[in-house]
């Protein structure tokens, strides 16, 4: 049965007295909507169902677990597509995974980088995004003891991480979503901090571990010591490294406020590295006396332990918005307290009904049953209720409301505790004297004291484009402000056309729809960028003393933002004791990620001289309109038997000059493994497919790539592929000296067979192509006015939705910069 955005129109009920988006439906069919289901109450009730399970009396949860939902509870993604399925995939948003600095050994009780890699590869395929801590690993040049020789460094790790997540694929279709961090000593900080600055590592966020020690440095302009507990090597000794008292091994110093400067540039140019401020965030761990924090989760709303999980929720608060822009407007607490109680039980139950990728992540969930509540919707619930974000009634509003979300997460744990029992590490003494628990009201303390506590952890404030747009009518995103009041998305359909469509934020679309006039806002309609980045720091400090874990906070600012000011803005958080920041200025290495009016951003580009080689000329994204491609089923024999793939190549007519006239020639601009046929064993496909498009868009040459793909050797014996005829007419196999060879000639009999490739693999001459019959109009890429594609820097990944490399991570979410396709958070 269809499942189209028309029939989700007719069936879903009207919210805040208005007919949901097109982009709510469509979101809510392509990323949450099961078989039958048609609304979001389908959802609902197939969740509530699911999580009810569990309980004594679930007929009864199953009713209160619906109402609590419907009254604005919105679960994590996980949980709303794969709760109550046959997918085995983890209900569980995110994860930290330990890496530890051996190849293949556990050491100190970390895992071998390669068992790492195999559990972070599991962890993704079933839908969960990873954090790890690279800061083990020894430092480049090092010496590898056992085997004489020196270390690559972590950053060369790094990149093998980042290819596997490139090519795993996590459940339910969206790539999974990773972390890096580095501490501030570690020697090889300098090339973390600038690792992106060509635009690699796509498949992390990065962010440097920062202590106090480090930014007391800063303050006081001091060296800081570079250090690690593995041996340099001799020349490195050579050069200067030194072995403290200790007994780690200093490799170098730098004075502090180079590095940190270093770290402020780098983040000003491209949004990254993010800081975490480690010493703050451990001193304010309720579990400070059994677990240390190293690492977040890829959108650093949880500092986890090694294996910790974020099972994740949040509260619409604009559906606890009474009357809004009315002089009555007010916020209904007593609702907003029932609704945040619930919805701590059906957490705590989420992970007991969740697939779990890894046993260790199952025991240490199963130990300290941490859970995250928190909210979305903040930024307009303010302007509902008639407070600029930016003004200090807000921060007020805001801070009343974190207050009572804690108060009451904390009494509903309670409450679970006396009926199922507190999480097995629960020490009563020690967990009293926790920095945030001691702020609890004395009330909840001697309850805490007298019957336990069911999860050691209760809060998180984490990024919510997807679940925004899908049910909660596009409110803000979690804590953050509005980025804009409305834009237009464009999506490619089936058919290949592009529709156009209105995308407004919830709390705009109820002032028009209320009939205010949008041309005359009132004073609390303000955005992100209209505010200063100290005003998005005081949001997040009034509200983070009452969230026991992290907020997932991104200050964005101008282009023209001044460097001098932005640095401070880290140095202040600290001092304020928050545990971490992100900011984002477009910047021309990832451009502006979000445009409020994107047609408008793309015509003020200045076009880039074009290259008249037709054959050379860089494609910016994927061009609009039909594309013409070839499919062929590849049939290949090795050593471990019969293998099949399907491989397909696209083309499009490409305009350009030879000798000072115009010729117009077909190239292959795609190249791709249709999806359903990715096994652990051909994922490596699919990969290379991702490369060789790139190559091909670029202008680069293909035959090459392809003649270099033939001469990779494998020890596993020859590959049988294809055919060589004799000069006699007679058939003999024709044997590959790999798997990628055979593949690689595989491409190249498509190519040859299309006419773009002669009999020797090598590249028709331009003359020869020349003379192909022209493509219908319909095919054909104008270099000259790249439409599609409102950035010139296609440096993304590729976008599911309109197939351009413009899919970037922005608040925690994967955002299109072409089409405005919005995808997975977290």
């Amino acid at each position: 049965m269809s499942r189209s955005s028309k029939d989700l129109r007719a069936a879903r009920a009207k919210e805040h007295g208005m007919e949901p988006q097109s982009i709510s439906l469509d979101v809510l069919a392509e990323k949450y909507a099961k078989s039958e289901e048609r609304t979001a109450t389908d959802i609902h009730a197939r969740v509530a169902r699911a999580l009810a399970a569990v309980e004594a009396n679930p007929a009864e949860r199953e009713t209160e677990f619906l109402q609590t939902l419907q009254a604005g509870f919105v679960p994590a993604g996980r949980i709303m597509s794969a709760a109550g399925t046959d997918i085995r995939a983890t209900l569980i948003n995110c994860f930290v995974q330990p890496v530890g600095d051996s190849v293949s050994d556990d050491v100190d009780g970390k895992p071998g980088i390669y068992k790492a890699l195999a559990q972070a590869a599991e962890t993704m395929r079933r839908g969960g995004g990873v954090g790890y801590d690279f800061s083990r690993i020894r430092p480049a040049g090092s010496m590898v003891g056992s085997t004489h020789s020196h270390a690559s460094g972590p950053l060369s790790f790094m990149q093998v991480f980042n290819a596997s997540c490139e090519t795993v694929e996590s459940a339910g279709s969206r790539r999974g979503a990773q972390m890096g961090v580095l501490r501030i000593d570690h020697p090889d900080v300098e090339a973390f901090v600038h690792a992106k600055d060509k635009g690699d590592f796509k498949n992390f966020n990065l962010s440097v571990g920062v202590s106090d020690a480090f930014m007391q440095a800063v303050e006081r302009d001091l060296v800081w010591e570079l250090v690690h507990k593995a041996r340099p090597s001799d020349a490195q000794i050579g050069a200067g490294a030194h072995q403290r008292q200790d007994g780690l091994w200093v490799y170098r110093s730098i004075p502090a406020r180079t590095l940190w400067d270093q770290i402020m540039r780098s983040t000003y140019d491209h949004a990254e590295p993010g800081i975490l401020f480690l010493d703050t965030a451990n001193r304010e761990n309720n579990l400070y006396y059994c677990e240390t924090f190293e690492a977040t989760n890829p959108c650093a709303e949880e500092f986890l332990p090694d294996y910790g999980c974020c099972c994740l929720g949040s509260l619409d608060l604009t559906r606890f918005v009474q009357q809004p822009f009315t002089a009555k407007a007010r916020f209904d607490f007593v609702a907003f307290v029932a609704v945040a109680r619930s919805a701590v039980r059906m957490l705590d139950n989420v992970l007991d009904v969740t697939y779990w990728p890894l046993p260790e992540q199952h025991a240490e969930a199963r130990n300290k049953r941490r859970v995250g509540l928190g909210f979305l919707g903040l930024g307009d619930a303010c302007i509902m209720l008639g407070l600029r974000y930016d003004a200090e009634p807000a921060r007020t509003f805001a801070a009343e409301m974190g207050r009572h979300l804690r108060d009451a997460a904390y009494a509903a744990s309670v409450e679970l505790a006396r009926e199922k029992g507190a999480f097995p590490l629960f020490d009563a003494e020690k967990y009293l004297a926790s920095a945030f628990v001691k702020r609890l009201p004395e009330s909840l303390r001697e309850a805490i004291a007298k019957g336990g506590l069911r999860n050691s952890h209760l809060l998180a404030v984490a990024p919510t484009g997807t679940i925004s747009l899908a049910f909660a009518d596009n409110a803000s995103n979690g804590i953050e402000p509005a980025f804009s009041w409305a834009y237009t998305r464009k999506k490619r359909m089936s058919d290949n056309t592009l529709r156009e469509y209105e995308v407004a934020d919830h709390a705009w679309r109820l002032w028009r729809d209320l009939g205010g006039d949008v041309s005359a806002l009132p004073p609390a309609f303000v955005t992100a960028l209209e505010m200063s980045a100290q005003d998005h720091m005081r949001m997040l400090s009034a509200v983070q003393p009452f969230i026991d874990t992290s907020i997932s906070k991104t200050v964005n600012v101008p282009e023209d933002y001044p460097f001098g000011n932005f640095k401070d803005l880290y140095l202040e958080a600290w001092k304020a004791g928050l545990k971490g920041l992100a900011t984002y200025r477009p910047n021309s290495v990832l451009g502006a990620v979000l445009q409020a009016t994107p047609s408008e951003a793309s015509s003020s580009l200045t076009p880039q001289p074009a290259d008249t080689d037709p054959l050379t000329r860089r494609i910016e994204g994927r061009p609009a309109g039909d594309l013409q491609a070839v499919t062929a089923k590849v049939s290949y024999m090795t050593a471990e038997g019969r293998k099949t793939v399907y491989l397909s190549i696209s083309f499009a007519e490409v305009e350009g000059l030879v000798d000072g006239r115009p010729v117009r020639i077909e190239r292959p601009i795609e190249f791709f493994m249709p999806a359903g046929q990715r096994d652990e064993g051909q994922q490596w496909i699919a990969s290379n497919m991702r490369l060789l498009s790139l190559v091909a868009r670029s202008g680069g040459s293909v035959a090459k790539s392809l003649q270099n793909m033939r001469e990779v050797v494998w020890d596993k014996g020859p590959v049988r592929c294809g055919e060589v005829i004799k000069a006699d007419g007679s058939r003999v196999p024709r044997f590959h000296q790999s798997e990628v060879a055979a593949i690689a000639y595989a491409l190249q009999e498509m190519l040859r067979r299309r006419g773009f490739l002669r009999e020797d693999g090598r590249e028709q001459p331009i003359a020869v192509l020349a003379q192909r019959s022209p493509a219908p109009d319909g095919l054909r890429i104008d270099l000259e006015h790249p439409g599609a594609a409102p950035d010139l820097l296609a440096s993304g990944r590729i976008c599911p939705d309109c197939g351009g490399p413009f899919l970037r991570r922005v608040d925690g979410c994967d955002r299109c910069d072409n089409c405005g396709y919005i995808g997975s958070c977290g």
